[in-house]
């Protein structure tokens, strides 16, 4: 019996190279994960080089490292400021995020992420969190629930399938994924049924894990963190993300707001390493099919 693998990362060796690594330098690896990044780093850092590696689920910290070079940080990285100094760095020389869900979640019936499998409506990242998908489904209201599945899932049918939720719990709670699917499939087109049912399934567990909030507090900490020439590194999955990552990476907001000098200008924090997105190629994504949505931008530290 093959062991289940944790997560297979994707653009590993253009974000490491993205991220211009330098053998004394400090790193953090704010998605940690299998820790295939981190191993990465490491690979690259020499032994005066430090990494601080996140993640709010305990179960990635059974794949910690053995190297004392580095250290492990049970926190989402919404404080990413916070630990960095209370382990005792003030700025550090690149900042790696993959924002996607490890295999691990998508692949652990039990945890709720996919609608694969039937299990307990949980997706919660922190599994110390009072939030799961269960209690949203249960208690936001309607309008509510539309909104989170029009703004976090880009789902033309919110209203009409947060109305036949709210009437579905009215006779019993929705307890589990099939209950879920039961209730959402009806309004799923069959040529692109499983698409739209990933996408109702995103919107919730974005929702649980505040995944846009959490994104808009490293991304703006990024700032305060990084030293002038340090490097932002981050892989997106979704449209959601990468508009906002993009719009940081250009401008220094996540609005994407413009501002330029006296002499037109642009007054940005940034100078962007790639203008183009990159994505996997067709070789990585036939080896890892779930490469395929995922989109690396590079931005240097001014």
């Amino acid at each position: 019996m093959t062991t289940p693998v944790y997560h297979i990362p994707a653009l590993l060796r253009e974000s490491i190279n993205g991220l211009n690594i330098k053998e004394d330098g400090v790193y953090v690896d704010v998605t940690f994960g299998g820790g295939g990044h981190s191993r990465a780093i490491l690979e690259e850092l020499g032994a005066n080089g430090r990494l601080l590696s996140f993640d709010q689920d305990l179960d990635a910290q059974a794949n910690s490292l053995n190297d004392n070079r580095f250290t492990f940080v049970h926190s989402n990285f919404a404080f990413l400021k916070n630990f960095v100094r209370y382990y005792g760095v003030d700025t550090v020389d690149g900042i790696m995020a993959d924002l996607g869900v490890s295999f691990h979640h998508f692949d652990t019936g039990s945890r709720g992420f996919s609608f694969r499998q039937d299990s307990a409506l949980d997706m919660r990242m922190n599994r110390s969190s009072s939030l799961d998908a269960r209690t949203v489904l249960s208690t936001y209201s309607e309008e509510e629930l539309a909104r989170l599945f029009y703004l976090y899932g880009e789902l033309k049918q919110s209203r009409r399938l947060a109305a036949a939720i709210v009437k579905a719990r009215s006779t019993g709670d929705i307890a589990t994924t099939g209950q879920l699917l039961e209730i959402v499939s009806p309004f799923t087109g069959r040529k692109h049924e499983k698409k739209e049912l990933a996408q109702v399934f995103q919107a919730l567990r974005i929702e649980v894990n505040n995944e846009i909030g959490a994104l808009k507090s490293l991304l703006s900490q990024s700032l305060e963190v990084l030293r002038p020439g340090g490097r932002l590194v981050v892989i997106t999955y979704h449209s959601l993300e990468d508009r906002l990552v993009k719009n940081f990476m250009r401008s220094g907001n996540v609005e994407g707001k413009i501002e330029k000098d006296f002499y037109g200008r642009v007054n940005t924090p940034w100078k962007l390493i790639n203008n183009k997105v990159i994505t996997a190629s067709d070789q990585e994504v036939e080896s890892n099919p779930r490469s395929r949505s995922a989109k690396l931008r590079i931005a240097e530290k001014l």
